[in-house]
């Protein structure tokens, strides 16, 4: 019955959708686990309780998407193995030791101090809790690091030679660690994850502020989501700037289909909006912005951009999704600008948080950040077709020798459980976010203890007692 099914095309579906699951935990939790961190050392350094209960709420979200995050990257690790052996056989002796490394350095750092996050308010003084929340922030930015290398060398690969065996085989760790898209890639997604998890509480503080409830602690996630947004926002734009020049300059190909350009051109024009026919090669009710792409590109207006045509057809992207996906990503990240700027003309009129138009657009941007870096992973991935190590070794000779049947059932499978788990989960967060932060006297009172400032807690750790 399915005897006629690719299983190229469905080990592809595959991949992608566990992908397509899973990032979107990282690309919160390492954020949110930065600011957690941030959050913490205002509450030690003010003593002001309103940090420490805003910390208490988003630690238990923290928690969640964490566990979920794991549970499916978990998943893809084995998929190497299952769909695509062919690819674990010849890259295994590059791939292996970074997905070991980010175990070993990263995650058993994350998953040891995580239960001090947790379980250790009032149990470990507060300097130690604190310290657990950093180098929990700092495993995830670490498990960054080996995921990212391991991808960018995907995309832009060094440090190796091919085998007589045709297996790849290492010879400069450096060079392979810290290939040429890596610092590029490695920055562009860490900024990401930190506008991610901005917009998401800026949604959240935004709601509380709509709704009239948890004011003082609302006031602390929007104000600190707004200034991540007049900053960080346009930082990533000149990041991705970097990023789309190393692009350029390595994968060519995936920028023609990013830009919608087929032929080489002087001079190129930006393509704001059309639709690339990849059939007719040539991209349809084109509206352009004259030699904008080259100046963009090359840094100059003449410079000169080459077009799909330059490739053979089988070495070309599938161009729409491309296309499309790359402005999905922009748009929302001009967006995301847009909304810094209209939050330093609030504050300037001293309106920030009672102007409720923008924190109905604040709500609305909520899930923008996970938007666009799904966005952002679809044109890197997919612009990276048909290869899966950039010119050196083929999809389509990377797949396992397994029949279309077979991954069509596992495909069935992953959606239902992940379905599932993904309702439960943000079931879970949702209920969290509706009951919203804690009171001071439901962290301390159980204790008969009150927040102390930084000087009572260090009096305090050092005559033995823990606050």
């Amino acid at each position: 019955m399915f005897s006629h099914l690719d299983p190229l095309l469905l080990a592809r579906v595959q991949f992608a959708f566990t992908i397509s699951y899973h990032i979107v935990f990282p690309a919160f939790t390492i954020g949110l686990a930065s600011w957690l961190a941030v959050l913490e050392w205002r509450w030690l350094r003010t003593g002001n309780p309103v940090f420490a209960e805003v910390y208490r709420m988003w630690v238990k979200i923290f928690a969640v998407a964490f566990g979920m995050g794991v549970v499916s990257g978990v998943v893809m690790s084995f998929q190497f193995g299952t769909n695509w052996s062919a690819f674990a056989d010849a890259g295994g002796n590059v791939l292996g030791p970074l997905l070991g490394y980010e175990v070993l350095t990263a995650f058993f750092l994350e998953a040891s101090f995580l239960g001090v996050m947790l379980f250790g308010w009032n149990r470990v003084s507060p300097r130690m809790h604190f310290a657990a929340t950093v180098i929990v922030a700092t495993g995830t930015l670490i498990s960054a690091f080996w995921i990212l290398s391991a991808n960018s060398w995907m995309q832009t690969p060094a440090g190796f030679e091919i085998g007589a065996d045709g297996l790849l085989y290492p010879t400069d760790w450096l060079a392979l660690i810290f290939n040429p898209s890596f610092p590029y890639r490695f920055v562009h997604m860490v900024v990401a994850t930190y506008l991610t998890t901005a917009f998401v509480v800026a949604g959240i503080g935004g709601f509380y502020l709509w709704r009239g409830r948890h004011l003082p602690q609302a006031r602390v996630m929007f104000g600190m989501a707004m200034i991540m947004a007049v900053f960080v926002a346009p930082a990533q734009l000149l990041v991705g700037d970097m990023h789309g020049l190393n692009t350029f300059a390595h994968q060519p190909a995936k920028v023609a289909a990013m830009e919608g350009l087929w032929e080489t051109e002087r001079g190129a024009p930006l393509k704001l909006f059309g639709w690339p026919d990849q059939e007719a090669e040539t991209t349809r009710f084109a509206v352009e912005i004259p030699k904008l792409s080259s100046l963009i590109l090359t840094h100059s207006l003449d410079g000169e951009v080459r077009g799909l045509k330059e490739w053979p057809r089988g070495d070309r992207p599938p161009v729409a999704w491309v296309f499309w996906c790359f402005r999905i990503m922009v748009g929302l990240g001009m967006l995301m600008i847009l909304t810094g700027v209209m939050a330093v003309f609030l504050h300037w009129r001293k309106r920030l948080f009672d102007t409720r138009w923008f924190q109905y657009w604040c709500m609305a941007l909520s899930p923008a950040g996970f938007i666009s870096v799904l966005a952002g992973w679809f044109v890197t991935e997919v612009g990276r077709q048909p290869w899966v190590v950039y010119g050196v070794m083929r999809t389509a000779d990377a797949v396992s020798p397994v029949p279309g049947g077979t991954v069509a059932i596992s495909l069935s499978a992953f959606v239902l459980t992940y379905a599932f788990v993904f309702s439960a989960g943000s079931y879970y967060i949702i209920r969290l976010i509706a009951k919203g932060p804690v009171g001071e006297d439901a962290i301390y009172g159980a204790h008969g203890l009150k927040a102390p400032p930084l000087a009572t807690a260090m009096v305090s750790e050092k005559g033995g007692r823990h606050v």
